[in-house]
């Protein structure tokens, strides 16, 4: 079974059985998501994140910078399908013009020359697109290998995997081949923070689940988060900070 499936299921399973009391208002399921944290950090240490060193010091960086661009690429077809169910009609015909300009100029994509040129580059996905439309996130789930979401944004994962080109590839070696070099590519992204994760956070996991709240909430809004009465005493955001400063 395809691991998107498995996390629908957990999710799916979660939804039907009702939210366990905890110790925070937005993560009821903390307890399970501990134990799903741990094992993805125990599959990071001992397979993945060896990898992504090894990646980092034996591949060229201009090579590496080309395999982002082409996933960085690909994804702009998710995002410009999102941006017309969120009815953003001035986003689509940039993600077209983004999308067709590194595919064609940028020799399928390795090259990001439609930032050259000025085209901006925008990022969502249907869990974005069911915020934007009201749906409530529900309460924070760690997922298997995939990490930190929620029970809306784990429900709209099949949607956006349906919507990545890599996924309907018809030959399964290659497939995974590919699948594999993004997850490669991706962890090598965040190498260079470890060190001040480890030392920024006494409890790493609540550090992950507080800071990708955040920054999802801030994705969902574009940048404005509304304030309910469950969000207005949270911390704020390092972007809510900024912007206060500068109207100060």
């Amino acid at each position: 079974m395809k691991i998107w499936a498995l996390n629908v299921l957990l999710a799916c399973s979660i939804l039907v059985g009702g939210c366990a009391t905890g110790p925070n208002s937005h993560d009821p399921l903390e307890p399970m998501n501990r134990k799903i944290y741990q094992f993805n950090e125990t599959v990071d240490q001992i397979v993945i994140r060896p990898v992504g060193k090894a990646y980092t010091s034996f591949v060229p960086s201009l090579v590496r910078t080309g395999v982002r661009n082409v996933f960085t690429n690909l994804g702009v077809i998710n995002t410009t399908f999102n941006d017309l169910l969120q009815l953003k009609i001035r986003n689509v015909p940039v993600g077209i013009a983004r999308f067709t300009s590194n595919l064609i100029l940028g020799v399928g994509g390795m090259f990001d020359v439609a930032s050259e040129i000025g085209i901006p580059y925008y990022k969502e996905d249907f869990g974005q697109t069911l915020g934007h439309w009201g749906l409530e996130s529900g309460p924070y789930l760690v997922l298997p290998l995939l990490g930190p979401s929620t029970i809306r944004d784990g429900a709209a994962k099949p949607f956006d995997f349906y919507l990545d080109p890599v996924s309907h590839i018809g030959d399964d070696s290659t497939k995974w081949n590919f699948t594999g070099l993004r997850i490669i590519d991706t962890r090598s992204k965040y190498l260079g923070s470890e060190d001040m994760l480890s030392k920024s956070a006494l409890d790493q996991y609540s550090f992950i689940r507080d800071t990708w709240l955040q920054r999802r909430e801030y994705q969902i809004s574009d940048g404005a988060p509304k304030r309910t009465e469950s969000s207005k005493y949270r911390p704020k955001s390092f972007r809510e900070l900024e912007l206060e400063l500068e109207n100060n």
